[in-house]
């Protein structure tokens, strides 16, 4: 298995009753199950793939597979033909599953559904976290996703495209905002302090820091700071108010600027001008205006946080943290990284995928009884297969 835990809540994904499956799956597979249990079964394999790059994310449907297969007594093999986390070229066979047509046949639907959307936000993650391989990231794909099981989904895809850039060296995701899922990022527990509501119920972000440090005086202390359009003034309050946790790296602002307005007190010559204070010719590099935007645009823009690290450092707290979060997705990190940005965490549910038709994953049954046979036009898994068969697996 992965060193990618499973989430500790909820487990492996539960097998459906028969009756749960036949709803849920589209009708030409129950009628396929149903014609072939009448006229006789077969023994086929099914190839899946994607038609797009991704890294190999298959676990959770396996793992629902086996425990389909365990409650309907029959038997089945899966072959997962890349590592999790490795690269899989476009139309790659990610898994060939070997068993009766009249089992697998009200399947396909449903295995197809978990396939997909975790292989392609495994890469956006991936590319995210190797974008600033320096820099911890926060799964915070829960309020975006619909469901549980999106959410679990993209959770784990987090926690593989992670992996798969630790072993390159990144820091990757070290956590997620809560605690269904923490299991993927081997934590116990979601993390995370405060929403801005907390803040509109204490009245002030001091007041909302103080509340929170009573409460949980173990916790670091991570405030936001964008509520009442003081990023600047209200976290310099915080940080004097609470100097032993600002010497200590246990304080740490966090910058979510909507993009309708400016970081306090940046327009947008000072964003230029801080930018280049700090990063001499990022800004002569951009290429699009999506970039731009990013370097010294409204929101939580390069330049905002950079003018946030001056701000800190001037007023004596250099151990104190960034976290940024609003819109960090592969383009955004990579703007970042170009500015060479001093961020310490990225909260972020971006990696989940923008065009949701690049998630389609397909299956496609390459072999039936033993004889190789595929529609016009995907011969190139029979090649695949056929290598398989050639050296014996």
């Amino acid at each position: 298995m992965s060193a990618v835990q499973s989430s500790t809540a909820f487990g492996p994904y539960q097998a459906l009753d028969d009756a749960t499956i036949r709803a849920r799956t589209d009708a030409y597979f129950n009628r396929t199950r149903d014609i072939v249990t009448r006229f006789g079964d077969q023994r086929v394999t099914y190839a899946l793939f994607v038609r797009r790059p991704v890294l190999s994310a298959t676990r959770l449907m396996t793992e629902w597979l086996d425990n389909v297969a365990r409650a309907r007594g029959i038997t089945l093999t899966h072959e997962v033909m890349f590592p999790e986390g490795a690269w899989v070229g476009a139309g790659e066979p990610l898994v060939y599953i070997t068993g009766s047509f009249a089992a697998l046949a009200d399947l396909e639907t449903l295995l197809l559904q978990k396939l997909g959307p975790p292989c392609v936000a495994a890469l956006n993650a991936y590319q995210m976290a190797m974008a600033l391989p320096k820099v911890r990231f926060l799964a915070m794909e829960a309020r975006h996703c619909a469901g549980f099981e999106m959410q679990e989904q993209m959770a784990y895809a987090a926690s593989v495209g992670s992996l798969a850039a630790r072993n390159e060296g990144a820091l990757g995701f070290v956590g997620g905002a809560n605690d269904a899922t923490a299991g993927f990022f081997g934590q116990s527990a979601g993390l995370g302090t405060m929403p801005h509501a907390l803040i509109g119920y204490a009245g002030s972000t001091l007041r909302a820091a103080e509340m929170f440090h009573e409460a949980f005086p173990e916790s670091d202390l991570v405030v936001l700071t964008d509520y009442f359009g003081r990023e600047i003034t209200d976290g310099l309050a915080v940080c004097r108010a609470f100097p032993e946790l600002a010497a200590a790296g246990r304080l740490a602002v966090r910058l979510d600027t909507h993009g309708g307005r400016f970081l306090e007190g940046l327009d947008p010559q000072l964003s230029y001008a801080a930018l280049e204070r700090n990063t001499p010719g990022t800004i002569r590099r951009y290429r699009s205006e999506t970039e731009l935007r990013n370097l010294v645009g409204t929101g939580v823009s390069a330049a905002a946080i950079w003018r946030m690290r001056e701000a800190l450092d001037e007023a004596g707290f250099p151990r104190v943290r960034i976290i940024v979060s609003s819109g960090f997705n592969v383009e955004k990190c990579l703007a970042m990284a170009d500015a060479h940005a001093p961020i310490d965490v990225v909260g972020t549910g971006s990696f989940i995928p923008d065009r949701w038709s690049e998630t389609y994953a397909t299956a496609d049954i390459v072999s039936y009884d033993g004889e190789a046979r595929v529609k016009i036009g995907r011969e190139f898994l029979l090649r695949r297969a056929g290598a398989r068969a050639a050296a014996g697996t």
